[in-house]
């Protein structure tokens, strides 16, 4: 199961968020849930880069599907639109696959 917990500030702004694990919906190299989860969140990493200036600092592991990733600086609403999409084709998926394959927590920080 992937596990993403998102950390939102109160002005309920993303500051941060953590995926750990694989869906394991199916044997590696066939699973569509853990390509999924992957392409909305590494896209999201990759546009944020390439089309906002706010800062952040994104840790990997590869070898376990580990993503830590978090703003360093106030977000701007560019960036905040790309997460905020994000997380909501993270809920698609969760709504399709459920809970047994990616499960989504909230935290305010």
């Amino acid at each position: 199961m992937t596990k993403i917990t998102i950390y939102r500030n109160q002005n309920h702004d993303v500051e941060r968020f953590i995926c750990t694990g694989h869906a394991g919906y199916a044997d590696k190299g066939y699973d569509i849930v853990c390509a999924s989860i992957s392409v909305l969140v590494i896209n999201t990493i990759n546009s944020i880069e390439a089309f906002t200036s706010t800062a952040f600092l994104c840790e990997t592991d590869e070898e376990n599907g580990d993503i830590d990733f978090r703003f360093t600086e106030d977000i701007n609403p560019d960036a905040a639109l790309l997460v905020e999409s994000m997380i909501l084709g993270l809920k698609e998926i969760q709504n399709n696959y459920g809970k047994k394959f990616l499960v989504l927590d909230f935290k305010e920080v």
